[in-house]
């Protein structure tokens, strides 16, 4: 099962900066993808990943962008896979953009094999990514499995490295049993995935004594006839049939009146 493992990072000064420029480098990559991304969507047309990693890799060998090729290759590729799977999910209109002064930097090396992890000491631990190089972060538990991919971002003026972990475990079905749904007041109070129906009265004992006691003076009070309370009604009116201050001049046939 996959899980996640979080440290905080102790860089130094110059990989503050150069984690800054990569994360300034993957912002760039999200807002201009997803803008070509809608300006397609108006002429009516279509991108996607391939053509957009391809203009990606076109677009670093232009002298204009050497700041592209400067980041790692795999976090701006991985930033339009990022951007594929939200345009697919939400709709091209609905991802928003990444602002430089709201959204924190934040980038993510997507390949184990250039993830390499290992202790120094009771409280510290050192990671290699591709280049950042070697940085050391605070050994606060194991990392308990393979590692799957690293995404380091700044939280609250503080660098962060999750590491996205198989820990080899499977998840384990509570007791041993099927898992099961309860829906309270429409059929039954329980219904298990293999198809067994368990019922309940949720009732308490002293909601049955009352509910037996008004019972009982139902039984025993006069039996309400709607029909005699509206006649009842439509005699206590005027012919009109107001009840204002000023009476309505016009009457019923005396014949009807009569009756």
């Amino acid at each position: 099962m996959l899980t996640g493992r979080r440290y905080l990072l102790a860089f130094t000064d110059e990989q503050v900066a150069y984690a800054e420029q990569v994360g300034a480098a993957c912002r760039a990559v999200w807002n201009t993808a997803l803008e070509q991304r809608r300006e397609y969507r108006r002429r009516g047309g279509f991108i996607g990943y391939v053509e957009q990693a391809r203009q990606l890799a076109d677009a670093k060998k232009d002298p204009h962008c050497a700041w592209l090729a400067d980041a790692p290759s795999h976090t701006l590729q991985q930033t339009l896979r990022d951007l594929d799977r939200a345009c697919k999910t939400h709709g091209t209109w609905k991802v928003r953009w990444r602002s430089k002064s709201r959204t924190a930097p934040s980038f993510r090396f997507p390949d184990p094999h250039q993830i390499a992890v290992h202790r120094l000491s009771r409280r510290w631990g050192e990671v290699r990514l591709p280049k950042v190089g070697a940085v050391r972060f605070r050994w606060t538990r194991p990392v308990g499995g393979a590692i799957r991919s690293a995404t380091v971002s700044r939280c609250g003026g503080r660098w962060l490295i999750s590491f996205c972990v198989e820990d080899g475990v499977s998840e384990a079905v509570p007791n041993g049993k099927p898992p099961v749904g309860v829906d309270r007041g429409v059929a039954v109070a329980v219904a298990t995935s293999d198809g067994e129906l368990c019922d309940q009265e949720f009732v308490t004992p002293g909601e049955a004594v009352r509910l037996k006691r008004l019972q009982q003076q139902l039984s025993r009070s006069l039996r309400v006839n709607a029909a005699k309370n509206i006649l009842a009604a439509g005699l206590a009116v005027t012919g009109r049939g107001d009840l204002a201050v000023g009476r309505s001049v016009k009457r019923q046939p005396p014949e009807r009146l009569a009756a």
